[in-house]
């Protein structure tokens, strides 16, 4: 908007360097999640917490709100174009609404959840290791109360699960998910009884040294167009992707014991949400400082995570490309179609990061209404474990022989990220329409990994989902890209013929 003395440029400067600090914080959690000694723990939570508070302080601050009201006036008066001023009005409209969130929150709960945080990711990783909830518990029970503390402080006209699911999934209600996720409750236990009926090993009885599934990794990364001079890979507990700042782009994985696809397929996985980080719009102050350069939800950023873990990694033609590297590896295989069977299990297993696409929304379903229950039902932390066992007997026919096969697999709920579970199962039923639409406008994306060019599907990705930023929210993104509302059928339909054609393969081929 003109020269650098505006209120915009002043508030974009002030932006800047408020994501400056904020990626400071990010890179210590980076190094807490790959790099550092369990001893360092404590004075990581003290950093962490101090960094907290210095954020809190800025997105809270009366010249922050000052900076923006006095853009808010500018940008009435200007002389933009109805475009331009629409993205301008929407930057504006986010940054007032996080402010006030950031207003309403007590410096010392900020402090506290910060230093909660870190002790509880550091007492989950002692308790899984050991497979020891108890180790846990008072951790989490406390990071529960810190929670619905900050719901309160909130004080949204939500529930406290809803409030705390905003940051991922903005505007979503507990109605609006329990309606997407009715179909799913029904008709996947009936899928998976289905496939049943064909038994298939959960478990490959085969594996492959850590070099060679890193090699696989580092290939698969290089053929999807990895830039090495602004990525990372590396280790950690749990695989996620982070973005650090400006062409700074990280993501880790692990090896699994007796699971040799496992890696393979968590890299594939963050790699999808690397790209999406990538192709989020260039503000221009800088690498989003901006809200519009922000992802549209964790939902939005799962679709693209799934879309390249599932429509290209486990197809069927992909597998036929990549059987012999496998095979080159070590890998026990006779044919493409043995890899694409061992890619897609679609048997019911106890991790939800190992899951085949059939069973997955089960784990989530599980994991949201025990949050809901543990936020605001009254279900208490000891009572978890017993909780969760039952409730994977009885959706999934498996039971948990310890708590790290069980309530202690994953590390969100010792970081307090409550709400966060839905988006991937959200992600799964966003990334089947957008595929439906993309396949109608480009063709079929396998089609695409059969010519072994999958540029034309990052590409439509790159136009259609990655720039909208937080412009609107993920149903609206859908609504937008396919023309309908968001609803669990593509991923019913998309499910139903995978698994016919899985358990046609397996008679073919035997298991």
């Amino acid at each position: 908007m003109g020269s650098r003395t505006t209120a915009w440029d002043r508030l974009g400067d002030y932006l800047h360097q408020t994501k400056i600090t904020g990626s400071i914080a990010s890179t210590l959690y980076w190094d807490q999640n790959t790099r550092m000694p369990s001893g360092g723990a404590s004075w990581r939570g003290e950093q962490l917490a101090l960094l907290a508070i210095q954020l809190h302080s800025r997105q809270s601050s009366r010249d922050y709100a000052d900076l923006i009201q006095e853009a808010r006036v500018e940008w009435s008066q200007s002389g933009l174009s109805t475009t331009e001023k629409a993205a301008c009005g929407r930057n504006l409209d986010l940054l007032e609404q996080d402010l006030g969130r950031q207003q309403a929150l007590d410096p010392a709960l900020v402090a506290a959840l910060a230093t909660a945080k870190a002790d509880g990711y550091n007492t989950w990783q002692q308790a899984r290791a050991n497979s020891d909830f108890g180790v846990f518990a008072p951790s989490l029970r406390t990071m529960i109360g810190l929670r619905q503390e900050q719901a309160r402080q909130l004080a949204e006209p939500r529930s406290c699960w809803e409030t705390l699911a905003q940051p991922f999934e903005p505007d979503l209600t507990l109605k609006r998910l329990l309606e997407l996720f009715a179909p799913l409750r029904q008709r996947l236990p009936e899928l998976l009884q289905q496939a049943g009926r064909q038994p298939r090993q959960r478990e490959l009885s085969w594996d492959l040294p850590e070099p060679a599934q890193q090699q696989l990794c580092d290939t698969l990364l290089t053929s999807w167009g990895r830039d090495a001079s602004m990525t990372c890979v590396a280790r950690s507990p749990h695989p996620f992707s982070i973005t650090l700042g400006p062409n700074d782009y990280r993501i880790t994985t692990r090896v699994v014991p007796g699971q040799p696809l496992s890696c393979f397929l968590a890299t594939a996985h963050e790699w999808g949400h690397s790209l999406y980080e990538q192709g989020l719009p260039d503000q221009k102050h800088q690498w989003f400082a901006w809200p519009l350069g922000q992802a549209t939800s964790m939902a939005v950023h799962e679709s693209q995570s799934l879309f390249w873990e599932n429509r290209v990694a486990r197809s069927q033609p992909f597998a036929q490309q990549w059987w012999p590297d496998f095979e080159a590896a070590g890998a026990p295989l006779s044919s493409a179609d043995d890899l694409w069977r061992a890619m897609n299990p679609l048997a019911p297993g106890l991790n939800r990061v190992e899951a085949d696409e059939l069973s997955y929304g089960l784990h989530i379903m599980i994991r949201t209404d025990l949050e809901i229950a543990l936020l605001e039902q009254g279900l208490s932390v000891e009572e978890l474990p017993a909780e969760w066992n039952r409730r994977y007997g009885e959706l999934l026919g498996v039971t948990p022989s310890n708590d790290a096969e069980g309530c202690l697999q994953d590390v969100h709920w010792s970081e307090g990220l409550f709400g966060y579970f839905p988006s991937y199962l959200l992600g799964h039923l966003i990334s089947a329409q957008l595929s439906e639409a993309m396949a109608a406008a480009i063709g079929c994306p396998e089609e695409h990994v059969r010519r072994g060019d999958v540029a034309p599907l990052l590409d439509w990705l790159r136009e259609h989902v990655h720039p909208v930023g937080r412009a609107m929210n993920a149903e609206q993104l859908v609504q937008a890209v396919s023309g309908r509302a968001l609803t669990s059928e593509p991923f019913l339909r998309y499910l139903e013929d995978k698994l016919d054609r899985v358990l046609a393969a397996s008679q073919v081929g035997g298991t």
